[in-house]
């Protein structure tokens, strides 16, 4: 309702994770450069660890973004609730494997075959999962099992888990301590700042085409930083309730109370 009101090119709020829309705070900037260096040097296993709706998808997405289409091969794992055989099976699908072994002995020889011919071609090979906090210990295993891969020179497979604050439990349990040890990179995403909010802000309205309307004041975006938390995924929801308010008054500033209105709209739909 508000776009063509303020001039917008596209909806500056939306929770998609548009990797266009990235705001690299500190945090973000930090994680992206420990993904980097992770695969780059080959450490094997790497973990990543945020709030729910702190950016991680997103930042995943500019990460595979900012690869090397000719020297990586990647997997992206959405849906962790699955068996080890259907993680195996996942992972060559993703890899481009049309024909797939049936037993799981069967797929993880097929792994190793394909690992190896990819890696004789000088390509490199970079799985991850999200949401791996709700990975079964099984598959945890079979993921370990998997990292296990190797020439005499390198690691066939890079490995990225990502996960909700849980996914530290998950990796503290005792059973799993051989797969904590191998994980040599690892960063937990913190929440924005006042001034990253901010920042925030301005650079999704500047992506969207924003001309200077709608303008949020000072006040509006203490506000936003408050009752958001500093998570990403709130601050959206909060600021496209807040330009639809400030709309509705038919106004260019977005001020603390159309704020206030919007996060009560949005308590009152979770209550």
């Amino acid at each position: 309702m508000y776009q063509s009101f303020y001039g917008l090119s596209e909806m500056p709020f939306n929770i998609t994770p548009d990797p266009k829309f990235l705001y690299l705070s500190p945090t973000h900037q930090e994680a992206l450069q420990h993904l980097k260096f992770g695969v780059q040097e080959r450490k094997g296993f790497i973990v990543l660890i945020g709030e729910v709706g702190c950016g991680k998808t997103t930042l995943c997405r500019r990460f595979l973004n900012e690869l090397d289409a000719a020297r990586y091969d990647t997997a992206l794992i959405l849906n962790p609730r699955v068996t080890e055989t259907q993680m195996l099976k996942a992972i060559l699908t993703e890899l481009g494997e049309s024909k797939l072994g049936r037993s799981q002995n069967d797929l993880v020889a097929q792994m190793n075959r394909v690992l190896l011919e990819r890696i004789a071609l000088g390509r490199d090979i970079v799985l991850i999962i999200d949401e791996a906090q709700n990975l079964s210990f099984g598959v945890l295993e079979q993921i370990r099992l998997l990292s296990n891969l190797e020439t005499d020179q390198q690691k066939l497979l890079q490995i990225v888990l990502m996960g909700q604050p849980e996914l530290k439990a998950v990796l503290a349990r005792e059973e799993l301590r051989q797969l904590r040890q191998r994980i040599l990179i690892h960063y937990e995403l913190h929440p924005l700042s006042l001034s990253d909010v901010a920042h925030y802000v301005q650079h999704r309205l500047t992506l969207a085409g924003s001309m200077g309307r709608p303008a949020f004041s000072r006040w509006a975006l203490r506000g936003v930083h408050r009752y958001s938390k500093g998570i990403p995924r709130i601050i959206n929801n909060l600021c496209d309730k807040s330009m639809l308010a400030a709309y509705i008054r038919d106004s260019d500033q977005v001020t603390y109370w159309d704020v206030r209105r919007a996060h009560r709209d949005m308590r009152n739909l979770t209550e």
